[in-house]
């Protein structure tokens, strides 16, 4: 195996931070184990969330005690392996930290659907039994721990949080020290057929799939914000702007004022913003209802919750602010705690009139599929929750609203590339700063709002003034006409054409 934590794109790495990255993983050695010579079940099973709308099928990853049947190793791993589409196959690798990976992931398999492939779904965190899942998941609690605590103290938030998302991870040497957990990760592909090509919508993924010597691995970079922990060398990276391209290609800034080496030329590749092929393919006609909503003296808005749960004030805040235009049926509000039923239970306890105009729609997803459909079309009112247990119905809760939402009230995640009216409400993580710069450049979001007194103002534009929502819808339309929503689509063609 070739260690990749010596060298970046040819530029070395100190002996230090090398023997950073290695007492790194020896830590999680030690603590978890190392399975890399272990043989994996590979098994194929329906998604039965998404698969019907996306053409997804989960590859599960098993022990052979915990997998199916009295077959042997060797029947199994042939079973799983003859059940993926060699032709038009395309394995969607991503892990569960967040929200984010996951919707990316869910963009690229609705496209691979659309473009007549064969999309599975690998999520290198519900691996429960691999060393892989156990250092993903220690990983993912720290993010989500960070993640709060930094919604709480604005100490923490400036010395330690920020700082660490926006140059911390910034620098070559993290890659390093990622590199060599991801080495631990590289036992579950292994059995899985060399020249599947692999879309991975966070690095760990595409890391782990070239250390085990997948052939056609595509890196689909998230975020606006060029950083050293997104970069997984043997991969073709994709990105989703054009500002970030020079700062990728001659890797800015990653290891302080040393002007580095470049990526060469064929390793990177802008392709667009990566968007589900429902909501692309219905840029216009959704537009047009959200002007027509407007005019008939009704407004909807979206507020969403990320996967670490963070933001809770902000939201119990902008609740209390649209309530009286609520109850007067100008505004309709959806609010998508995601799986977090804490975050509504709280809201419920601290807002009393939520008893009596809240609706729900919890843990039923043909329902919510149902209600979502008929909204469409349908007038309504009120406030409509929606919280779902399943981490797929989670995060694709949120698409299927965005057709029947005029304004998405969001952090500046991922969903800063979608195509919808955004108000940006404060980032988590300086890196997330950029997402608001570019869609705010774009004509499809406003500029991040710092504070609870200026997302106030901007609802308020957007419920009274026409020109807010009309010249964000113009821009959509056009972005779309440009390809600007292209991105997914072009990822998975790049995927399948690597040779």
């Amino acid at each position: 195996m070739e260690d990749r934590a010596k060298t970046i794109f040819g530029n070395s790495i100190s002996q230090r931070d090398y023997e950073k990255a290695l007492k790194s993983k020896r830590g999680y050695e030690k603590k978890f184990g190392d399975d890399t010579d272990k043989e994996y079940d590979v098994i194929v099973k329906d998604n039965e969330h998404i698969g019907d709308v996306l053409g997804v099928k989960n590859i599960i990853i098993k022990n052979k005690k915990e997998g199916e049947g009295e077959s042997t190793d060797k029947e199994n791993l042939e079973c799983g392996c003859k059940d993926i589409d060699k032709e038009k196959g395309v394995i969607v690798g991503n892990i569960r930290m967040g929200f984010g990976h996951y919707r990316i992931s869910m963009a690229m398999a609705s496209c691979a659907n659309a473009l007549g492939y064969k999309p599975y779904w690998m999520d290198l965190n519900s691996y429960e039994d691999t060393v892989c899942t156990k250092v993903i998941s220690s990983q993912n609690d720290l993010y989500s721990m960070g993640s709060r605590m930094s919604q709480k103290s604005k100490v923490f938030n400036k010395l330690v949080w920020e700082p660490m998302n926006y140059e911390g991870f910034k620098k070559l040497s993290y890659n390093a020290a990622d590199q060599k957990k991801a080495e631990l990760m590289s036992s579950v592909f292994k059995n899985i057929p060399k020249d599947i090509p692999v879309v991975a919508t966070h690095v760990w993924p595409a890391q782990a799939a070239i250390h085990a010597g997948m052939e056609r691995v595509v890196n689909a970079i998230p975020d606006n914000w060029p950083m050293a922990l997104h970069l997984s060398e043997g991969s073709i990276h994709t990105i989703q702007t054009h500002n970030s391209y020079m700062g990728y290609r001659v890797l800015n800034g990653m290891d302080k004022e040393r002007i580095l080496k470049p990526m060469p030329e064929k390793s990177l590749i802008y392709t667009g913003h990566y968007i589900d092929h429902e909501l692309v393919s219905n840029v216009e006609k959704d537009c047009e209802k959200r002007i027509k909503r407007f005019n008939d003296g009704k407004i909807r808005f979206l507020l969403t919750i990320g996967g670490a749960g963070a933001g809770m004030k902000m939201f119990k805040d902008i609740i209390k602010y649209l309530l009286p235009a609520i109850k007067k049926e100008k505004v309709v509000l959806f609010v998508n705690v995601g799986d977090y039923l804490n975050v509504f239970n709280k809201l419920k306890n601290e807002i009393e009139d939520l008893n009596d105009i809240g609706q729900t729609h919890f843990n039923d997803w043909e329902e919510t599929k149902k209600f979502i459909e008929k909204c469409y079309d349908e007038n309504l009112n009120g406030i409509h929750f929606f919280m779902h247990e399943n981490i797929f119905e989670a995060v694709y809760c949120t698409n299927l609203l965005m057709r029947i939402s005029d304004v998405l009230i969001t952090k500046p995640s991922e969903l800063a590339f979608y195509p919808i009216p955004k108000i940006f409400l404060p980032r988590i993580g300086g890196h997330e700063k950029w997402g608001a710069i570019h869609s705010a450049e774009m004509g499809d979001g406003t500029f991040e709002c710092r504070d609870l007194k200026h997302v106030l103002q901007m609802i308020k534009m957007f419920a009274k003034d026409e020109a807010m929502l009309k010249d964000m819808c113009d821009n959509i339309i056009l972005n779309k006409k440009y390809g600007l929503y292209d991105g997914a689509y072009k990822v998975i063609k790049i995927a399948v054409s690597k040779k």
